[in-house]
């Protein structure tokens, strides 16, 4: 194993997982993860105008793609401004991560300027939150994170100080495991073919379509057609 920045394990990861850009502003305690991303080629910065913006950009790619998404924050207002694009995504049930950046390690706790605890702020919209305190957390964390958004489907957050972005810990290659974001779930064949059959007997039809029809809008507006027109 070699050793690697708290930053570079992080982005490293990302990479493995499909992330082709990570959206926020950048701030000097985000500096460990955006300096590691400018020097790289495949994975890009895009700065947005305002943090929540970028919450909704990097949900509107998770939306469309179906794959990980990731924004970004620095300490205080940086990350606290993702919150309600946070929110929508993890209501709407999309694979994004959001990466909070912290005030100095060393600051935590003492009234700091522009501290907050995003480990505690962001816990209502996320199915993962969690802080890396020193390095040898970030492989676990990260991996956990990435693991958490794309297989349950909503939202996780990393957060980090950003000193200990700089720090090091030994790293093996990425080891992210296949993971069901392409999982199915739908009622047994017996219900379906019942509600087949209470269309296909209606005169006129009215369908409510939700989230779970999200990848099947051809079949449903050939069904809309069939049932309006016949």
């Amino acid at each position: 194993m070699s050793k690697k920045s708290v930053a570079e394990i992080i982005v490293d990861t990302l990479v493995a997982a499909g992330v082709k850009r990570v959206f926020g502003v950048v701030g000097d305690s985000l500096n460990g993860i955006s300096d590691n991303i400018r020097g790289r080629a495949d994975i890009e910065f895009i700065a947005v105008r305002h943090e929540e913006g970028g919450a909704f950009a990097a949900g509107a790619e998770a939306h469309l793609t179906g794959d990980l998404a990731v924004c970004a924050g620095s300490c205080g207002p940086g990350n606290t401004y993702l919150i309600n694009g946070l929110f929508d995504c993890h209501r709407s049930r999309v694979s994004v991560l959001a990466l909070a950046a912290q005030i100095p390690s060393v600051e935590i706790g003492t009234g700091y300027f522009q501290e907050t605890h995003p480990e505690r702020l962001f816990r209502e919209c996320s199915h993962f939150c969690e802080l890396i305190s020193v390095p040898e957390q970030a492989v676990h964390t990260i991996e956990s994170a990435v693991a958490a958004a794309l297989g349950l489907r909503g939202v996780a957050v990393v957060v980090f100080p950003g000193d200990v972005a700089y720090l090091e810990a030994e790293a093996p290659e990425v080891r992210l495991p296949t993971l069901g974001r392409r999982s199915l779930l739908r009622p047994s064949e017996a219900d379906i073919q019942q509600a087949a059959a209470l269309l296909n007997a209606g005169s006129k039809v009215t369908m409510m379509a939700g989230i779970g029809c999200a990848e099947a809008h051809a079949e449903l507006l050939e069904m809309a057609k069939t049932n309006l027109f016949r």
